[in-house]
């Protein structure tokens, strides 16, 4: 049908898992698989047939970037830990060319940063013109944290919203599609990741004490959440709500997100600034 995105498995991604502004996220089954009726099985073949076409498109962007054109893409990444973060980075991200990728993983503010407001740090890692930027964290655990710590008052909290949909407009208008995922965990699965990561002396480097008192506080947490993405999902920057206890699941949609978001920019290979002919007979002449 004409006007639809075909991916290998999801059909307009985009559609299935766009978060409005009436997001109730205790309705969204983390278990789930919205727009696939594939298994595990065949959502790893999917994936590994949409990476050559990520791929594509990825080099095109660069390519184009090179001589002039001005879009990019920013992948935001949100999400309680060990929900898959780190997963999207390697097997969806991971697959296209390093150089045409710049990744930024936000930890909590230094004194410096504390010092600006909190967009500041953000603006300065924002992708060029032709790259695929991601961010693993980002401005929004500053109404997260900030709402669930209560880090910030209501009124900075309120400006805060505000000033993430501002960023993201001028952002869009400059050329960036601005692409926000939140990997929708339930409580259970997040239970049986960290155990697993005691358990595995590979995993224990990733263990981190915090996350379970986190967890004293998961309600919060969903709700702040859920209200973060009512407040700042926009025409323009939308958010999609992927559920992420199956995380082959999770991998494939958000990949099917990003070639659509390419789709839409459609990059083209630039045209050669030479004679090609020309080149190719002087090349001929050297062999």
């Amino acid at each position: 049908m004409a006007g639809e995105h075909h991916n290998h498995g999801i059909t307009d991604a985009r559609d299935h898992l766009r978060a409005h502004s009436d997001l109730v996220l205790p309705s969204v089954d983390p278990r789930s698989t919205p727009g696939y009726d594939g298994d595990k099985e065949s959502g790893a073949a999917d994936l590994i047939a949409g990476l050559a076409e990520l791929s594509e498109f990825q080099e095109r962007l660069f390519a184009a970037g090179q001589k002039g054109a001005q879009d990019s893409v920013l992948l935001v990444l949100q999400a309680m830990d060990s929900a898959g973060k780190g997963g999207i980075v390697r097997h969806v991200v991971g697959g296209v060319d390093p150089q045409g990728v710049e990744l930024a993983a936000f930890k909590a503010p230094t004194e410096e940063e504390l010092a600006h407001d909190f967009l500041w740090r953000v603006q300065k890692r924002v992708p060029r013109p032709g790259f695929i930027g991601v961010f693993d964290r980002s401005h929004y655990e500053d109404v997260l944290i900030g709402r669930v710590r209560e880090l910030a008052e209501p009124d900075e909290l309120e400006r805060r919203y505000g000033a993430i949909v501002d960023f993201e407009r001028r952002l869009v208008a400059q050329g960036t599609r601005v692409v926000k995922v939140m990997l929708h965990m339930s409580y259970e699965e997040q239970g049986e990741r960290l155990m697993e990561r005691l358990e595995r002396p590979d995993k224990h480097w990733k263990f981190n004490s915090a996350d379970v008192d986190e967890r004293a506080i998961w309600p919060a947490y969903q709700y702040a959440y859920q209200e973060a993405i009512q407040r700042t999902s926009t025409d323009e920057a939308p958010w999609f709500v992927v559920p992420a206890d199956r995380k082959w699941y999770a991998r494939l949609a958000v990949q099917a997100i990003l070639i659509e978001t390419l789709e839409d920019i459609d990059p083209q290979w630039p045209r050669a600034e030479f004679d090609v002919e020309e080149q190719m007979a002087r090349l001929r002449a050297t062999m």
